[in-house]
């Protein structure tokens, strides 16, 4: 039975997403606990009325990167995770941090990297005549929302779109998306390949449209 930590800094709708489908599938794993770097984040709520352990390590608390780093990772390691997957989790985190969980550290982006790292990712897209974004799981690596993609998930851009309209339809696509990339390495399906290209073992498709 795999352990998961998840990290939140807000509603956690992707967590939701995930700890709905661990349960409706039978994943041979189990959601440990849901960590936030702000105690007010609603999504602590959510899974603390599931039963899964809490609990808060506030970034303001801290001084620097490196000592909340350790702090977060003092709290996850409580839980001895075989895998740490980022859900909202809106911290920049340090290099040291990275390589402690390194092959076992999952983030999704709302753009279709390597395109549009950072923020204001729908915006950007608009104003740059995209017709497609969508939202990509990879594993995480020190460099920013970089690292091995695992999979992608994509949706048009209607004419009419806004920031708004294109956000939430990137964000439904996240909640198929995710769940399908942590299943995947809970259940060992994924292979990084020396290149850095990420392969699901069984073949399944690592594009959603």
């Amino acid at each position: 039975m795999k352990r998961i930590v998840i990290l939140i800094s807000g509603r956690g709708s992707n967590m939701e997403a995930i700890v709905e489908a661990c349960a409706a599938q039978a994943w041979q794993a189990r959601i440990s606990a849901v960590i936030s770097n702000r105690a007010d984040a609603a999504g602590l709520d959510y899974a603390a009325a599931r039963g899964i352990a809490t609990s808060a390590v506030e970034h303001r608390a801290y001084p620097d990167r490196e000592r909340f780093d350790a702090a977060l990772a003092e709290a996850i390691d409580q839980h001895a995770p075989d895998l740490v997957v980022l859900a909202g989790f809106m911290r920049i985190l340090t290099a040291g941090f990275v390589q402690r969980y390194a092959g076992r550290l999952l983030n999704i982006h709302p753009s279709l990297l390597p395109a549009f790292t950072g923020l204001h990712t729908h915006r950007r897209a608009i104003e740059a005549g995209c017709k497609l974004a969508g939202a990509t799981v990879h594993y995480v690596t020190a460099e920013l929302d970089h690292g091995p993609i695992v999979a992608q998930a994509a949706v048009p851009v209607l004419p009419d779109d806004t920031e708004q309209t294109l956000a939430a339809r990137v964000l439904a696509s996240e909640h198929r998306l995710y769940p399908m990339a942590v299943r995947w390495a809970v259940e060992g399906a994924l292979r990084i390949e020396a290149n850095g290209v990420v392969r699901q073992r069984d073949g399944a498709a690592q594009l959603l449209l």
